[in-house]
């Protein structure tokens, strides 16, 4: 059986966690598209703070998939070297930029299944620029969504597909993009991986990994 808490009670959840984090949103740093896009395929195993320090420099010097294309992957390498797989994620950068003037004109598509032809972006990333680029209803399942939620117990999934799933069943479709964020702003702030900080967090009446560790004890 499925350890999952009622539509009700996740309704409950997710107004706490508004109450909690008003200004929930995107902390990668952007101002359209495709620069949404470059920065969420750098924020692969790196935090977001790390890649916004990367970006700042980059995006001033590279607007379009055809400034990017003048580097070799090894140049562009160098200049995201800090964000960590620089060699995978530059050639990805470098092959989207490819695809996404043969097959899009240059502009960043508006749809998952489009954006997931592209090299280095899977749903996660995908739907990060759906849900922040296009306003599109989407729940982007990351490390600190995967964990957070089921944890809680707004889903109970082994997998960040199977838990995607279950997110959007339960959880009301115009809430997803901003259920997103707030699951995110909670593991970074409370609900972190290795220490939760349970002490500090108003959720334990209905989180299903604090009732089992409360009863271990």
């Amino acid at each position: 059986m499925k350890k999952i808490l009622t539509k009700e009670e996740i309704k409950e959840v997710i107004d706490i966690l508004m109450e909690l984090y008003p200004d929930a949103k995107a902390e990668l740093n952007y101002s359209n598209p495709f620069e949404l896009l470059v920065a969420t395929i750098l924020s692969a195993q790196c935090t977001d703070v790390q890649v916004n320090k990367t970006t700042e420099k980059l995006f001033k010097e590279f607007k379009t998939p055809e400034d990017y294309l003048k580097l070799t992957e090894e140049e562009l390498g160098q200049k995201i070297r800090s964000c960590g797989f620089y060699k995978t994620k530059s050639k990805n950068i470098l092959a989207t930029c490819r695809l996404l003037i043969e097959k899009f004109n240059g502009e960043v598509p508006g749809t998952l299944e489009e954006l997931i032809t592209l090299p280095g972006v899977g749903r996660k990333t995908a739907n990060v620029v759906l849900s922040n680029a296009f306003s599109k209803p989407a729940i982007a399942v990351g490390t600190h969504v995967f964990r957070v939620s089921n944890r809680i117990g707004l889903a109970d999934s082994k997998n960040v597909l199977d838990t995607e799933k279950d997110l959007m069943d339960n959880i009301d479709k115009e809430m997803w993009s901003k259920a997103h964020h707030l699951l995110i702003f909670h593991g970074r702030r409370i609900c972190k991986a290795r220490r939760p900080l349970c002490d500090k967090c108003p959720l334990t009446d209905y989180c299903f990994y604090y009732r089992e560790e409360v009863n271990k004890e």
